[in-house]
């Protein structure tokens, strides 16, 4: 994943086992900042780096993507309209979002990354057996990898959970509805490994178990969201958890926590990002169920073909600069041709495949000539905007355009963006043609975006993510 120190809010701990049915589900959104000495350029650097190797990931699993399960969830949709409130949060600058999830019973808390691009919700875990346990995982990973212990400041520990089940690898579950499990299985009762990569050259290895979450309404009362299929995760590979305790999937999948989770509230879920070089008094936020908050608002087709499984691609029909469609060839968006376009809460950068890429760059570049570049690496193209002609510039609209005439029109700071003081760059970045666009987070920022999975759309609308709070 990518990445673009201070956890302000922390919600009570507390378990309860009902709650109203009539109510939607809001977990706060925090960032936080890995290393409070890091420049904003370092940061952005860091987090570009993850960018490039999430985007050959994003391009790994699609190719080796076979058709998934279909979602089995035996509870009832409950179409709820509850308005939540929304909660203070931190400027960081790791390109990371952090959500605050309760796990097991007693419930635990941890921080972790909530991730559009992610089909395993897993958690920095100890459990018995965990040394026979990673002893498998080991014989099953590839040739060349080496294990290295996660630092962590929080541990599950699941044998303190009555509600934690380990799920064996001769179960049905193991065999036939988890596709990244090992094939690994020692004896009948041994648990169901896993060796899950992401970017970066990271991953995580453990083992897959059943265990309920601890959910909290504004009104404080709480209900058990039971049946989740987590991640006891002993062992990582990577920096890119160093400052999270794991991540809660919440890609397209039969066993995310967006299955479980929509299933129980209404088939949809949303989140607002806040600008993500906000105070730290400034929070965004995740829902499940139908946004009270959301307005009459524009919407895309959502594509969720099981073959496409956990990522999110949205219908694109094409971008304009300055009011100008660009000439971008059509293949560009169209996942059947090698392209297409997914929405990635865990990318920073918004990222073109080439044929796209140089387009938008030099129809923004041209229009920005008068002001004086300056060389930022890794960034193509970057202005001094503390000179004087950097004020009389008028800087160009950017719009991507959706199939059926949704427009996104994010504002300037989403795809010019500050790396330095007195220093912008354009927001982009490229991958080799056949390739996957991504809207990144940056871009997404400071908008209210609801993947309705029932209807298949994808809803948007500019929001500073206060609670009723609306851009006009």
């Amino acid at each position: 994943m990518s990445w673009l120190p201070l956890l302000l809010f922390l919600l009570s701990t507390a378990a309860q086992e009902s709650v109203n049915a009539a109510e939607s589900n809001i977990l706060t959104l925090h960032r936080r900042i890995e290393h409070s000495n890091a420049s904003r350029l370092e940061c952005l650097r860091t987090a570009i780096h993850g960018d490039g190797w999430r985007q050959r990931m994003i391009a790994g699993v699609i190719g080796r993507r076979r058709k998934a399960n279909e979602v089995d969830v035996p509870l009832p949709s409950l179409e709820s309209t509850i308005e939540m409130p929304v909660w203070s949060g931190a400027y960081t600058g790791t390109g990371q979002y952090f959500v605050r999830v309760r796990l097991g019973t007693p419930a635990q808390p941890f921080l972790l990354v909530p991730d559009t691009g992610s089909d395993l919700t897993w958690v920095t875990c100890r459990y018995r057996g965990t040394t026979d346990l990673m002893s498998a995982v080991k014989d099953g990973r590839k040739n060349g990898q080496r294990s290295r212990r996660r630092r962590a400041k929080r541990i599950f520990e699941a044998d303190l959970s009555r509600s934690f089940h380990p799920i064996s690898c001769s179960s049905m579950s193991c065999q036939t509805e988890l596709p990244f499990a090992l094939t690994t299985c020692p004896k009948a009762t041994s648990p169901c490994t896993y060796d899950y990569e992401y970017a970066q050259g990271s991953s995580a290895q453990g083992f897959f178990a059943n265990e309920s979450a601890t959910v909290e309404f504004p009104n404080r009362r709480r209900m058990k969201l039971k049946g989740l299929v987590v991640g006891c995760t002993s062992s990582a590979v990577g920096s890119s958890f160093v400052s999270s305790d794991g991540v809660l999937a919440l890609g397209h999948g039969p066993n995310t926590f967006v299955s479980r989770a929509t299933a129980r509230f209404g088939q949809r879920f949303s989140y607002c990002l806040v600008d993500h070089l906000s105070p730290r008094n400034a929070t965004g936020y995740l829902t499940f169920g139908p946004n009270p908050f959301l307005p009459p608002h524009p919407s895309a087709p959502l594509i969720l073909d099981p073959f496409l499984q956990p990522f999110y691609y949205v219908a694109v029909a094409g971008i304009s600069v300055a009011g100008e469609v660009l000439r971008i060839p059509p293949s560009v968006w169209n996942y059947r041709r090698g392209g297409g376009v997914i929405v990635d809460s865990g990318s920073t950068l918004t990222v073109l495949a080439d044929p796209a890429y140089g387009l938008v760059v030099n129809a923004l570049s041209h229009r920005l000539a008068e002001v004086p570049r300056v060389q930022v690496d890794p960034f193509d193209y970057c202005y001094n905007w503390s000179s004087p002609k950097a004020a009389a510039t008028c800087v160009p609209s950017f719009e991507v355009h959706f199939v059926g005439g949704a427009r996104l029109s994010p504002p300037v700071k989403s795809y010019l963006i500050d790396v330095a003081d007195g220093v912008k760059c354009l927001g982009f970045t490229s991958t080799p043609w056949p390739g996957v666009s991504i809207i990144g987070n940056i871009m997404q920022q400071e908008h209210i975006w609801e993947f309705d999975l029932e209807n298949q759309r994808l809803g948007f609308h500019p929001s500073n993510c206060a609670t009723g709070t609306l851009f006009p």
